[in-house]
């Protein structure tokens, strides 16, 4: 089941929850704060991929790529799904009443965009940013868990996910340009074509730079952390240099490996600048 939610994505955002903690505590936050944030994610990033599992599963069983997915395939069951969707978003709202009432206040929002944004690209061509919105929603609320309150790195360091992960969904979506478009969905692949969907990507990546550099001049972050950033956008470069509109043969390294890279060098690096 864990296999059918692509549990192991969750090394995209929750990193930068615990960048949040760590930075809003200034240091360690606490096995309490780390467990329960933890929790949240877990469960929010649960119930968002069983809900977009459900909602997705005849357009899955149309797309070659999706065919052999758990519920195009009856491997699971609908209901199985639909359970472990409620399971999750139960565990997220646990989790946010254990923190503080701000973020459990909040939660209801948080829902209403890890359900919500499977159904965007139905009518929009902007369901990349939303996508990318909902999972910069891991950034504030690991700063929103320890200080109870939002602060400017909290909304830099959601502009830097929203634009990161809407970045590599804009590459990740030139795969499905023609699918999409037999299918009536929206993605700025299908509307613009590749090319265009390739420089929307880098200008996202470019601000996502420009906005981890903010966050370390905010916050006093020592020399390590640049090294850190400078690796990051080494890493952005290649990224972009795996892919172009006549070959996306290696966009699944650009979309899972080196984004996977990004996220633990940011951590890292901002772990180790700060102390």
């Amino acid at each position: 089941m864990l296999d059918a939610i692509k549990f192991e994505h969750t090394v995209f955002a929750l990193p930068f929850a615990y960048i949040a903690m760590v930075l809003a505590a200034g240091g360690w936050p606490g096995w309490w704060t780390v467990g329960w944030v933890t929790a949240a994610m877990v469960g929010g990033r649960t119930c968002a991929m069983a809900t977009n599992r459900v909602v997705d599963r005849f357009i899955d069983a149309r797309n070659p790529r999706t065919a052999g997915r758990h519920l195009p395939r009856r491997l699971l069951g609908v209901g199985e799904m639909r359970l472990l969707a409620a399971a999750g978003a139960v565990l997220m709202f646990v989790a946010a009443w254990m923190l503080n009432p701000l973020c459990f206040l909040l939660a209801p929002l948080a829902l209403l965009f890890l359900v919500g944004y499977a159904y965007t690209k139905r009518f929009t061509w902007l369901s990349h940013w939303v996508l990318g919105f909902t999972d910069g929603i891991a950034a504030a609320g690991g700063w929103v868990a320890v200080r109870g309150q939002f602060d400017p790195p909290a909304f830099v360091m959601w502009f830097a996910l929203t634009t990161w992960i809407g970045g590599f969904d804009l590459i990740y979506a030139c795969q499905d340009v023609k699918v999409d478009r037999e299918q009536g969905l929206h993605s700025v692949a299908a509307r613009f074509g590749v090319a265009a969907s390739l420089t929307a990507a880098r200008v996202n990546h470019a601000l996502t730079a420009v906005a981890l550099a903010m966050l370390g001049w905010q916050v006093a972050l020592g020399p390590i952390y640049w090294v850190g950033w400078l690796a990051v956008v080494a890493l952005f470069a290649y990224e972009h240099s795996l892919v172009s509109p006549r070959d996306l043969s290696r966009l699944d390294v650009a979309f899972f490996n080196v984004n996977g890279y990004i996220a633990l060098i940011v951590l890292a690096s901002v772990v180790l600048g700060l102390w």
